[in-house]
């Protein structure tokens, strides 16, 4: 339903790095880059990162929230190392969490501008 989404960052090239290490455990490269924009994705951009030069870092009290796809649980908890290891920080981390209609296995991250980004897969067991 969902084509794609993008996020305002202050520091385009320092939020490039950031997202260029932590998306690449979901399989998503930089497939775009323009001066104030930059698109992530497997085939298409599905991910984007907008230039907001004096934007002030995000409101923890937002509500943001992006959620993306994992294959597998190893996946989720790449993606969370890799956030880390850029310079994000943790939202929570890698685990199931029950769920009254299913059970599924996420992580969260905040990137440098605080946006609340994370990683989930749905095992079967």
């Amino acid at each position: 339903m969902i084509d794609h989404i993008s996020v305002g960052v202050s520091d385009l090239e320092r939020s490039a790095r950031f997202y260029e290490a932590t998306l690449a455990p979901l399989g998503l490269s930089r497939l775009v880059t323009r001066p104030a924009t930059i698109g992530f994705g497997k085939t298409y951009p599905e991910f984007w990162i907008n230039l907001r030069a004096g934007m002030a870092p995000v409101a923890p009290e937002s509500g943001t929230h992006i959620c993306l796809r994992a294959k597998t649980t190893s996946d989720v908890d790449a993606f969370h190392a890799a956030a880390l290891n850029a310079g994000g920080r943790s939202d929570g981390a890698p685990g199931i969490r029950p769920h009254d209609r299913v059970k599924y296995y996420a992580a969260f991250v905040i990137d440098p501008d605080r946006n609340r980004i994370e990683a989930v897969t749905f095992p079967s067991e």
